[in-house]
């Protein structure tokens, strides 16, 4: 079956799905992207909502896969679930030639969409703070994420998801931002503050996620304890033993792993104490946590672990 025939299978509603025909879509040459162009608008909307989806799981499952030309083409889709799934899919694509159409995606008529192009952008946000993003295309990405971050009349989905995006950036704007979203008074504003900090890895943060290790929100409790990882302080980890009996499932989690991103002596033997714990699966996340910890400490020892 040559590609034509393929394209033509696939957008029949009755034949099923399968990885064997979809993996042909992945490293299209231009005149294969040509003609899968001009069929993907003919096939029904249910139909493309399954395309992306299936994609999208084999591109996480096989990191040689590529779909990339079918993402892109899927970005124009009139449906807005599949748009979605197409920003989705390009999460690993960082070249700059994917920033005009996301520019133009943070206005979509759909409000979940817009919200995972601002995350889509944050990670150009991380490419400029290391160096890797020419100057002028960041600062298109941070006039557009600021726009949505101060429209009041946005919503709130969309301006979180701008703030996060953000908050890589060590400026004065971006750190007000993240202060006026903490002290906003509205839940899903702080959660989102408190997520920047992590992401910004500045430790003038630092005192603020201590205080919200103890917060009676879990998910408040949850992003403070992934930042804690982040900024790597070692100060952090006596604040972080309490949580390792939190009643959350998640939060316990989120700490063991912090534990063993920061590392240390303190951390370790907190981890150590976990072996013994009933659960598996606390077992399992210690012992990857310290797996964690040995290896930033000393790479070179895990050769004769291979």
């Amino acid at each position: 079956m040559n590609f034509e025939e393929y394209l033509q299978q696939l957008a029949d509603p009755s034949v099923r799905l399968k990885a064997s025909g979809l993996v042909r879509l992945s490293e299209m040459t231009p005149e294969q992207a040509t003609q899968f162009g001009a069929v993907w608008p003919t096939l029904a909307v249910r139909r493309r909502r399954q395309v992306m989806q299936e994609l999208t799981d084999l591109a996480e499952d096989n990191v040689d896969l590529n779909f990339h030309a079918v993402f892109l083409a899927a970005l124009e889709d009139g449906d807005a679930q599949v748009r979605l799934e197409a920003v989705r899919g390009l999460w690993e694509h960082d070249g700059p030639d994917l920033i005009p159409a996301l520019l133009r995606m943070l206005d979509d008529q759909n409000a979940a969409v817009r919200a995972e192009v601002a995350l889509a952008l944050g990670r150009f946000v991380l490419l400029a703070e290391h160096g890797k993003l020419r100057e002028r295309h960041f600062q298109e990405v941070e006039a557009a994420l600021r726009r949505k971050l101060e429209d009041a009349g946005e919503v709130e989905e969309v301006r979180r998801r701008a703030l996060e995006a953000m908050g890589p950036r060590d400026d004065a704007w971006v750190r007000q931002a993240i202060s006026e979203a903490y002290e906003s008074g509205v839940r899903g504003l702080k959660v989102s503050a408190v997520h920047a900090i992590g992401r910004s890895c500045q430790g003038r943060w630092l005192p603020l996620l201590l205080r919200e290790l103890s917060n009676e929100d879990p998910e408040i409790r949850y992003e403070a304890a992934l930042a804690c990882a982040a900024l790597g302080d070692e100060k952090a980890v006596s604040h972080l033993a309490p949580l390792l009996a939190d009643t959350d499932e998640e939060v316990r989690g989120a700490t063991i792993a912090a534990l063993g991103e920061i590392g240390g002596r303190e951390a370790k033997e907190l981890l150590l104490d976990l072996a013994d714990d009933p659960s598996p699966s606390v077992q399992e996340a210690a012992r990857d946590a310290l797996a964690e910890s040995d290896f930033a400490e000393d790479p070179l020892s895990f050769r004769d672990r291979l």
